[in-house]
């Protein structure tokens, strides 16, 4: 049985869903940003009462087409204004967002019970050491620091893998084990330095993945994180992700369909809606 953090996901578990609070201004997203004490603790308040079954915190944007590193002293001042904000108003599990493994202890300390790696514990070293030391759950994103050609469903699979190794190693259980193909981190080219690079089109490689979740995933639970990103906006040709809501929605509704055990979004509500209907309808195909 999987868990992430208190709560049960994978297999037979409904889809879950984890809300965003980003607090950094650099983020592609500028309304999901959230720099105020009383505006994080109103928006984490809300989260809770729309259906989020966790909050994902993140101090620095790791948008691969922008650039965003901040220093790690600027991310841990702002992840800890934001923790310490909605532990007061939910008791929802926090998930810290951050390849840094000074950052992801600081956020442990405070009470984070997830910590999510977009680099899959690749890009810091001792990122390992605190697991090890915290024993969190944890979110494992495909990341590589090379470029990877060839079949983008098996080289995920395979980075993701590597990932895995290393959580193991540092005595993170199966059980707690949450893979993330890492939709939108795909890359010819970019700003930032949290992306995987490929020679391949970028958007045929995000799409694939969405379409065999299943094959990916293998026997752990898998997040999917797709919500306004840039693929969304390449479909809808819609460069302002403020008004990519449907089509966030419509591709949420996809991977629901297709193997997606949680969701990560900025829209709690709507995505939880989206949630309901797939379950219900799904119920209604098996009673038939």
């Amino acid at each position: 049985m999987h868990k992430l953090a208190r709560v049960r996901v994978g297999g037979s578990n409904p889809i879950r869903v984890m809300g965003i609070i980003n607090t950094s201004p650099e983020s592609f997203y500028k309304k999901s940003v959230f720099t105020d004490k009383k505006m994080i603790e109103k928006t984490a308040k809300l989260m809770e009462e729309d259906g989020a079954d966790f909050i994902d915190v993140g101090g620095m944007s790791t948008a691969p087409y922008i650039k965003t590193l901040v220093s790690e002293d600027k991310e841990i001042k702002r992840i800890t204004n934001a923790i310490n904000a909605i532990q007061k108003v939910s008791k929802l599990p926090i998930s810290i967002d951050t390849c840094r493994a000074k950052v992801a202890e600081v956020a442990l300390q405070l009470g984070a019970e997830i910590v999510n790696d977009v680099s899959g514990l690749k890009y810091d070293k001792n990122m390992v050491d605190v697991l090890e030391k915290y024993c969190p759950s944890v979110v494992l994103c495909a990341f590589s620091n090379e470029l990877v050609r060839g079949n983008q469903v098996i080289q995920t699979r395979k980075l993701i893998g590597q990932s895995v190794a290393l959580a193991l190693k540092s005595g993170i259980p199966t059980s707690q084990i949450v893979v993330d193909p890492a939709i939108g981190f795909f890359r010819k080219k970019a700003q930032g330095v949290l992306f995987t690079k490929i020679s391949s089109d970028w958007l045929q490689r995000d799409m694939l993945i969405l379409k065999n979740l299943n094959h990916i995933k293998q026997e752990y639970p898998i997040l999917i994180s797709i919500s306004r990103k840039s693929f969304i906006g390449e479909l809808l040709d819609e460069t302002d992700p403020a008004k990519r809501l449907y089509g966030s929605l419509a591709a949420e509704t996809f991977v629901a369909l297709n193997g997606a055990d949680i969701i990560r979004t900025h829209n709690v509500k709507a995505t939880n809606d989206v949630v309901k209907i797939v379950k219900n309808l799904e119920n209604l195909k098996k009673g038939l």
